[in-house]
């Protein structure tokens, strides 16, 4: 067990009798003390060149956790492949009425209906700059300010903004908590959207790679279209998915909540249309995997639907910084199950039974050490 793990054991009880919002606040204050100490490198066989960047392994922190990209290196410390900065705005943005943060620990889930919060472009554009010379992959996800006249202005000021410091950037048009940005997923707007950013990315010093994040919520002809949208270059990869409002049978007191679903019950749908994009796109669109991930299991499911590098939060809350290194050694694992030398290998190889809901996946023998390890 590492020192973060040993933090998060002592830690937890306490923190899950605050309330959600409290608790992460002072999650990311502990985390800066950069006390939480480091995780040994992942497998070679884990590297994968995505978007023209080299991945040390493909396991990514979502955006969210990390709002004000205040924590970035304490977050690839821990094992993390690449971390996602935002959701980020162009102004300072106070987000909607608190209590807006949910634990649903029965069904190990998060309900959120944040609505952007965050310190805005420049507070954290001088954040990312001080930590420069770090290295380290570090996407900044954009998003627009809720009383925007021109959303779509917005987005293109983000690219602007950040184009020195980021790795990659995430154009978030699929949070269900600003009312009506879902609607730029339309394929009118979006393609609207699109021919603005690449214009904009055109005209930057240094090319940085673009990822589309879109809602797990789509029918299959929104799908088609955003396939279309998206081709011939017009994005670098797509993210699949954000949190949902749909609302599958939960436990928890919270569930009736308003607001996007993300954890353990999100994983069957956002793995679905993961498996779709993969299909639809006939696998020429890198896909970044996200929703519902809590295990090496999960992890995998979500490779062989058609993710090249996957994302976790919520389970962060349920599992400690251990699940970072336990989600490696498993994928490490399941590449010498199926003689696969390297993770690509193994992309997209189930698309077609998980879009139809049959596959089944093959589980390794768990060795008394591995349960020894997650237990402690």
């Amino acid at each position: 067990m590492t020192l973060s793990s040993l933090g998060f054991a002592l830690a937890r009880p306490l923190l899950h009798r605050m309330d959600a919002e409290t608790a992460h606040g002072l999650t990311i204050q502990m985390l800066k003390t950069g006390l939480a100490g480091a995780t040994p490198a992942a497998s070679p066989a884990l590297r994968q060149t995505v978007m023209g960047l080299d991945f040390p392994n493909p396991v990514g922190l979502a955006a969210g956790f990390d709002k004000n990209a205040e924590v970035p290196d304490a977050m690839l410390g821990l094992g993390f492949g690449f971390v996602e900065v935002g959701t980020l705005t162009p102004r300072p943005q106070a987000g909607n009425p608190k209590p807006r943060l949910f634990r649903l620990s029965e069904d190990q889930a998060v309900i959120n209906r944040m609505g952007f919060n965050n310190d805005g472009h420049a507070a954290a554009l001088k954040r990312l700059e001080a930590r420069r010379s770090r290295g380290g992959i570090v996407g900044v996800n954009l998003g627009a300010n809720k009383d925007s006249d021109d959303r779509m202005a917005d987005y293109v000021a983000g690219l602007a903004a950040f184009a020195d410091v980021a790795s990659f950037y995430v154009i978030n048009i699929s949070s269900p908590n600003t009312p009506g940005l879902r609607g730029l997923q339309s394929r009118e707007e979006l393609q609207e959207l699109l021919d603005r950013l690449n214009a904009a990315r055109a005209k930057l010093a240094r090319p940085v790679p673009m990822v589309l994040k879109v809602a797990p919520d789509l029918r299959h002809d929104e799908m088609e279209d955003i396939v279309l949208c998206c081709g011939r270059g017009a994005v670098d990869a797509l993210m699949v998915s954000n949190t949902t409002l749909a609302r599958p049978p939960l436990k928890s007191r919270a569930a009736k909540e308003q607001g996007g679903l993300s954890g353990r019950p999100l994983f069957f749908m956002a793995t679905s249309r993961l498996a779709n994009f993969w299909l639809m796109s006939e696998g020429k669109i890198p896909l970044i995997g996200v929703g519902g991930i809590h295990d090496a299991e999960s992890a995998w499911t979500k490779i062989r639907a058609g993710a090249s590098l996957i994302e976790l939060y919520s389970a962060l809350i349920y599992g400690g910084p251990q699940l970072v290194a336990d989600i490696l050694a498993g994928l490490e694992q399941r590449l010498k199950i199926h003689r696969l030398a390297t993770l690509s290998e193994a992309v997209g190889g189930e698309a077609h039974q998980i879009a139809e809901g049959k596959y089944r996946p093959k589980m390794p023998a768990v060795s008394p050490a591995s349960c020894k390890r997650s237990s402690a």
